[in-house]
């Protein structure tokens, strides 16, 4: 058991640095392609299967969101519990998203998404106590994700306006990407939660929770390192 525990604690451990290393890499994994703008650019009306697509393809390739949602379910072992912080994680961002692309409401995508960043190193901080040793008390985690999950849905709606999108059929089109959207964090997340289910069965995981905090925040800090040097050297 513990050869198995130590395995599965390295495997989650190389899984956030490789996500750091991605982040590092290519800053913009889940940036609008150029195909894919090319071919939004050129259509017009209700499309509704390919804006779900974009949407699943854009939440599975966003390292930052996939790294925040591993971070808010890593303590939690009830579904019950873990629905409420996912739903109060999409929430924020359909609000924000939607409403960011209906009023066009730009945001700088190097200071969203350095935001986004910085909401990976929070979680990793609340997950190891540190507010608690820190302020005395422990925030709200729930407020938190929420709050988070506004500016993660002001990151969605930056690249959504990348697209150009017609006005033509914006809404349907726009809910059907954030209905892919929903359904590539279901993904993403039945992923996280095989994976955490089989590692807190193993007695590696208590001793290995800290490392692989630790190293969700440093690919945090990687996350906010370039998209703030991106956004110097852009100007």
């Amino acid at each position: 058991m513990k050869k198995h525990g130590s395995l599965c604690a390295r495997w989650w451990l190389k899984l956030c640095l490789l996500w750091a290393a991605l982040g590092a890499t290519n800053a913009f994994a889940h940036a609008v392609t150029q195909g894919d703008k090319g071919y939004i650019q050129e259509i017009t009306g209700v499309h509704l299967l390919p804006f779900v697509y974009l949407g699943a393809k854009h939440m599975m390739t966003g390292y930052d969101h996939i790294l925040f949602l591993f971070g808010v379910i890593f303590f939690l072992y009830r579904l019950s519990h873990i629905a409420v912080y996912v739903s109060l994680f999409a929430i924020g961002h359909s609000t924000t998203m939607i409403l960011g692309v209906y009023f066009n409401t730009g945001v700088n995508s190097y200071l969203i998404d350095a935001i986004i960043g910085l909401s990976v190193v929070y979680k990793a901080l609340d997950n190891l106590g540190a507010f608690q040793r820190w302020l005395g008390f422990q925030p709200d985690t729930r407020v938190a994700t929420l709050v988070f999950g506004l500016f993660h849905g002001l990151g969605l709606a930056t690249k959504i306006l990348e697209y150009e999108i017609s006005p033509d059929g914006l809404m349907p089109n726009l809910l059907a990407f954030n209905v892919g959207v929903e359904v590539g964090q279901l993904l993403a997340l039945a992923v996280i939660l095989i994976g955490m289910g089989y590692w807190r069965r193993t007695a590696g995981f208590v001793r290995h929770a800290y490392s692989a905090n630790v190293a969700m925040m440093s690919a945090g800090f990687v996350l906010v390192g370039m998209q703030l040097t991106g956004y110097f050297v852009s100007r």
